[in-house]
């Protein structure tokens, strides 16, 4: 392998090289390329026999161990097209028994500045699919059953980290559902500009140099090969020259990971303790917290993916600026805006997955605690003020600060266990309504 040889040199060898699925895809735009062009009559049926069954043996992982150019390498993915090139011509050539030319006969058609922009897409289209939009689904899932789990949990609402009005448990998780299902949404729209893919493109996106028909047949070959519904690029100009498809998915990509974050930070505040935190919610972990303290258990499962979720945005700034690296005819980010692209998607949807898997199905409330804390809360005053009074409600936050319940500050200045019972309803208090009004309202009549 020539050319390999002397790119390894050339290139930077930082050890990191492209995933499986990039590798997967660029089998099947080379076997893509060979049927399209046997059928055209441009290309020897043995020869095109042999590139293809090449093709799908690369496609499948049988020589991934000779795909050496490092994802940091020239900026159009050159190095990786002939690395490919050569692995297929000279596999061919033994499948073959003579000689399959890497550029004439593998590359026939073709150029790097429209095989790897559509590889990377294509690469990227399969791990959305099949990481993380199953993995999103999941954690919906497992959130919407534990929403049943804790619909019961009364517990204080908190904001500026300081007591607020009572919440139920389930709407705290319901939010961060409503947060994922729209993020899948959001990446079936994201789907529809990722499987455009710029093939047949050829060097600057004009086609030259191959058949006016090999576009509609490589990508309907790709299409077939990949299991996914490949469309040929409404301008193969835009989709070689910009990857802002790829950044809108990578955006969503770093929204998910910013709730996923959110979550992961609600958890650990929540599970705080056992005695000296919140503690409204326990969850059982299977490795010790410490290699120092016997006993101590931490939300470990919730602090890798949260680790997880940070590498992502920072893989989204990474696009972003590798989105502006080129100019005219060409994208010069296009090895690297693949491998992180693909490389969010591994990281979002193992995350996903330990996240339901791990912690939000093995959630359990600590029931009466949550209540204790929201009858503690300072904040109940807001509901009772317009009831008794500014001056007695002035009185119970003093009490409440001196450590007493608001149920125990309400007894103390007469008021029944009916008259308190009706007051601290509170399945009125974590739903739209005026409790004082309607309060107010049966006194008047009385």
């Amino acid at each position: 392998m020539k050319y390999v040889g002397k790119a390894v040199e050339v290139f930077l060898n930082t050890g990191t090289r492209f995933p499986r699925e990039i590798v997967w895809a660029m089998g099947l735009v080379k076997y893509a390329a060979a049927r399209a062009n046997k059928e055209l009559g441009l290309l020897e049926e043995p020869i095109a026999d042999a590139i293809m069954r090449a093709s799908m043996e690369l496609a499948e992982g049988a020589h991934d161990d000779k795909i050496v150019v490092d994802v940091f390498q020239t900026g159009s993915g050159t190095g990786l097209n002939m690395n490919v090139n050569e692995v297929i011509a000279s596999r061919a050539t033994e499948i073959l028994g003579r000689k399959v030319h890497p550029n004439d006969h593998v590359n026939m058609s073709q150029s790097s500045n429209d095989v790897v922009p559509t590889a990377i897409r294509v690469a990227a289209l399969k791990s959305l699919r099949e990481r993380v939009v199953p993995s999103l689904k999941r954690i919906v899932g497992e959130l919407e059953k534990l929403e049943d789990r804790v619909s019961d949990v009364i517990k204080p609402g908190r904001t500026h980290f300081r007591d607020a009005l009572p919440v139920r448990m389930d709407q705290e998780f319901r939010a961060f559902r409503d947060a994922f299902e729209k993020h899948v949404e959001a990446l079936s729209s994201i789907e529809a500009l990722v499987r455009e893919v710029p093939l047949g493109g050829t060097a600057v996106g004009t086609g030259l140099n191959a058949h006016p028909r090999y576009i509609e047949l490589a990508v309907s070959y790709l299409s077939e090969a990949s299991g996914l519904d490949l469309v040929s690029a409404a301008s193969r100009f835009r989709a070689m020259r910009v990857l802002t498809d790829l950044v809108a998915l990578s955006g969503v990509y770093r929204a998910i990971a910013l709730d996923l974050w959110r979550l992961g930070q609600d958890i650990r505040i929540m599970y705080s303790g056992p005695f000296t935190g919140i503690a409204e919610i326990d969850m059982p972990q299977e490795i010790p917290g410490s290699s120092m303290m016997p006993g101590k258990v931490n939300p470990v499962t919730v602090e890798a993916a949260m680790q997880a979720s940070a590498q992502v945005v920072g893989l989204d700034v990474s696009n972003t600026m590798a989105n502006l690296l080129g100019e005219l005819e060409l994208s010069m980010g296009v090895p690297l805006v693949g491998y992180n692209v693909v490389t969010q998607s591994v990281l979002l949807g193992e995350a996903l997955d330990k996240m339901s898997s791990l912690v939000i199905a093995r959630i359990k409330a600590n029931k009466e605690r949550a209540r204790d804390l929201a009858y503690r809360s300072q904040a109940l005053i807001t509901v009772i003020s317009p009831i008794i009074g500014y001056e007695k409600a002035a009185e119970v936050s003093r009490m409440i600060y001196e450590g007493k319940t608001i149920k125990e500050a309400l007894k103390n200045l007469g008021f029944s266990e009916e008259e308190i019972n009706r007051i601290l309803d509170t399945s009125k208090l974590t739903e739209p309504g005026i409790p004082a009004l309607e309060i107010k309202s049966r006194k008047e009549q009385k």
